[in-house]
């Protein structure tokens, strides 16, 4: 494990020189920008999105982020172009603080990462379906009323459970809460905020229930002509001695 005590100046510098490191290779898959280092976790997140294949996303990192780990926006050149057209930052902090401790980002297990972009795809996904006004409201509104912060976040989190990343999700959010060394108050934010394991647990329940009802009367009437055709007499077959 890469883990330094430091505090202050030193924490500052640390995160420049981890942006420094993972920004240096970056991959472009058509129209995703991917810094290499973590290449494999965003193409994963990916996968579930397949409503997002056409979209302009870059996965950025930056050591401006002081107080999350992962925000996504739409670009301020692309903002008042249509949707269709805009462009999405992911911006990632490289470094991951602990108490008075930074730990690179690349320490972070796979299954919690993905679950970090797929939350942030899930971002994206809501973007996709506003207009520049709505979404330059939706900024507004993210600054100035916490519930519409909770109203946010469980939009992000339905687009990623609805796309299959409910496991991510909770891998995540437990990570964040069961980790012994993250500052208490960045925990307190994450429950106030942020939807609980346990109600993402209750979307993917509902989701499954839903894709039962759904198999269970995919068919109806070919198995209602296949009973009626079981109950029909023999002379109601022609060709059949």
């Amino acid at each position: 494990m890469y883990r330094l005590r430091l505090t202050g100046l030193g924490l500052t510098l640390l995160a420049t020189i981890y942006v420094a490191i993972a920004q240096e290779t970056v991959t472009n898959k058509r129209n995703k920008e991917i810094p290499a280092i973590i290449e494999n976790q965003v193409l994963t997140a990916l996968s579930h999105y397949p409503d997002l294949k056409e979209t302009n996303i870059r996965f950025l990192f930056t050591d401006k982020l002081k107080k999350s780990i992962m925000v996504a926006r739409p670009t301020a050149g692309s903002l008042f172009k249509r949707p269709q057209n805009r462009t999405y930052n992911v911006l990632i902090n490289p470094a991951f603080k602990l108490d008075y401790q930074i730990e690179s980002i690349r320490q972070i297990p796979d299954s919690v990462m993905i679950g970090w972009i797929g939350h942030e795809l899930g971002h994206i996904m809501d973007y996709e379906r506003k207009s520049t006004w709505k979404i330059m409201g939706m900024g507004i509104s993210y600054w100035l009323s916490k519930n519409y912060v909770r109203k946010a976040e469980r939009i992000a989190d339905s687009f990623a459970v609805n796309n299959g990343m409910g496991a991510y999700l909770t891998a995540k959010k437990s990570f964040v809460l069961d980790h012994a060394e993250l500052p208490q108050a960045y925990k307190d934010k994450i429950q106030a905020l942020y939807p609980s394991p346990s109600y993402i647990e209750k979307l993917m329940a509902d989701l499954e229930r839903e894709a039962e009802y759904e198999r269970e009367t995919a068919f109806p009437a070919e198995e209602k002509a296949h009973g009626a055709e079981v109950e029909l007499p023999e002379e109601s077959h022609p060709g059949i001695s």
